[in-house]
């Protein structure tokens, strides 16, 4: 018993010593988080294992959330890779075992959830793509500020592309959403917020 008390103790010690950063310093490193988290409705999405995706995937949880999609040229591939390597930095943390990654794509029609997979995995195996009917998509987009619209770049041969926000949003363990970080996105000032966010919420 005394063992496992010490052990709580230094649990704790550990975790408050992360520096909690005021609301103005989390903004100039790039974070807004909201002073009451905002209800999400109920999803109904479908994962990369083609396994159902609900807001029950939220709770227990801290989730950075990207929307993007697979046939994205820039933006999405160097969100991901900066998600892999904050994901890098918690490794030694007591933040990684409660901490998500999630791509919610925008674009269905192309992403199924055997399109997902590979790209996904391939920045890390443990995140979770998701995809679904574009409605649902759109709702959830609404919910998180996130603008996106479909463009045609060849009317004859039918190709587009999905012009979209790079806003990571951010959904706290009761599954509201807490807040966003804005591009542009940095390694340093996002584990610095997030860690911030986390010792603030213990």
């Amino acid at each position: 018993m005394i063992f496992i008390t010490v052990v709580m103790v230094l649990f704790i010690n550990r975790l408050s010593k992360e520096r909690i950063l005021s609301p103005k310093e989390m903004v100039a490193n790039g974070a807004v988080m909201f002073s009451v988290p905002r209800e999400i409705s109920p999803l109904n999405l479908i994962d990369q294992n083609q396994q159902p995706f609900t807001e029950s995937q939220f709770i227990g949880k801290w989730t950075l959330v990207f929307f993007g999609f697979t046939h994205c040229p820039d933006i999405c591939p160097t969100t991901l890779s900066l998600f892999n390597q904050v994901s890098e930095r918690l490794v030694d943390t007591p933040y990684a075992v409660d901490t998500q990654f999630l791509l919610v794509s925008l674009d269905p029609t192309r992403d199924t959830p055997e399109k997902m997979k590979p790209y996904v995995e391939y920045f890390n195996t443990d995140f979770i793509g998701v995809t679904g009917e574009f409605l649902s998509i759109h709702r959830f987009a609404k919910q998180l500020n996130v603008a996106f619209q479909k463009v045609v770049t060849d009317a004859d041969t039918g190709e587009y592309t999905v012009d979209h926000g790079g806003n990571v949003a951010l959904i706290n363990p009761q599954g509201y959403y807490h807040g966003f970080y804005k591009p542009p996105l940095d390694l340093d000032r996002m584990t610095l917020t997030y860690k911030s966010v986390r010792a603030d919420n213990l």
